[in-house]
């Protein structure tokens, strides 16, 4: 048996966005989350920056200001780890509804889910006087504007769910429903899990993982579980201010018993375009359903935790969602 430790002080919050198209209606790519974001990103930062100068790091302001913590996190002084900017992750992910539709009528609505990692959770009223801001800005082919309606916070483990804010009033009320990993843990526990050798795996939005440099076409559980245990230390490592300790080596290898025992995924290429690289680049993953069977019981309280972080490469935009089948007779 492989003991996959918690990491505890790891905590996350979940918010349901809802919007509404306004006179003119809105129209969106099939997948809105890289859209969604460059927009947010750039208005976020003319509300919030004091500063004035062209990069972050040559701001005096900018261990001060929201908007390097959210987009521009750097490594703590003396850090040897995660140098690259492109490795270090976003305490925030905007996760695109799955509807894939792409013209919205005037009133219609449409939704999207926040989730805030470590200190970010602090940060929601910049997070809603941004998407009030964007939203009038506009958004999608004609940056038709369009309306933030209610924000809902969400507790993912029970369901409860209580409004934070609402356009009748734009009155935040803030209300903590944040969840950690020991509850994650504690949820895994629950689960009669005795000889767990099956679990399915639906990624709904196109998961890019690496192993050894490369990008991955088919989701083999040890790449899975790699990239996962990269993504849960990074956030710890960044945005919760401790390292995960964990015997990696020895559940990476323990991973490879667990054999991918059905393939149903495709590769999938989406277009986008990059505002910091000012160019198209292609947003690309695998999607579908995987299956897997081996000796899982171990795994399962990280895979829950996956099920919430997402996994991968472009985590910001919703990619890497995946969510459990978990077979217990």
């Amino acid at each position: 048996m492989t003991h996959i430790p918690c990491p505890q002080g790891l905590a996350l919050a979940r918010y349901e966005i809802r919007f509404r198209a306004g006179a003119d209606g809105v129209i969106l790519p099939p997948y809105k989350g890289a859209t969604f974001r460059g927009g947010f990103a750039g208005t976020f930062r003319r509300l919030v920056c004091a500063g004035g100068a062209g990069e972050c790091k040559e701001c005096p302001l900018r261990h001060d200001c929201p908007y390097p913590l959210v987009f521009e996190s750097e490594p703590p002084p003396g850090s040897e780890a995660l140098r690259s900017f492109d490795a270090i992750p976003r305490p925030f992910v905007l996760e695109p509804s799955p509807d894939r539709r792409t013209c919205y009528d005037p009133g219609e609505t449409f939704d999207f889910a926040l989730i805030l990692f470590g200190k970010a959770r602090n940060l929601l009223p910049y997070f809603i006087v941004t998407l009030e801001e964007f939203s009038r800005r506009g958004i999608g082919k004609g940056r038709r504007p369009f309306s933030l309606e209610e924000i809902a916070a969400i507790n993912p483990l029970t369901g409860v769910s209580t409004i934070v804010y609402h356009s009748e009033d734009r009155v935040v009320r803030p209300r903590d429903l944040s969840v950690t990993a020991g509850d994650i843990w504690n949820r895994a526990a629950g689960y009669p899990v005795d000889g767990l050798r099956k679990i399915e795996a639906n990624f709904y939005t196109p998961t890019r993982i690496t192993h050894e440099g490369a990008a991955i076409r088919t989701p083999e559980f040890h790449a899975v579980v790699r990239n996962l245990l990269r993504r849960v230390s990074s956030l710890c490592y960044f945005h919760h201010g401790f390292a995960y300790e964990a015997d990696f080596h020895e559940i990476i290898r323990r991973a490879g018993e667990v054999r991918l025992a059905r393939d149903e995924t495709s590769w999938v290429t989406i277009g986008r375009y990059s505002s910091r690289q000012g160019r198209r680049i292609p947003l690309e993953g695998f999607m579908g359903r995987a299956v897997y069977e081996g000796p899982l019981v171990d795994f399962l309280p990280l895979l829950l935790l996956g099920e919430l972080v997402h996994v991968g490469k472009g985590t910001v935009f919703g990619q890497g969602k995946f969510a459990l089948r978990i077979f217990t007779d």
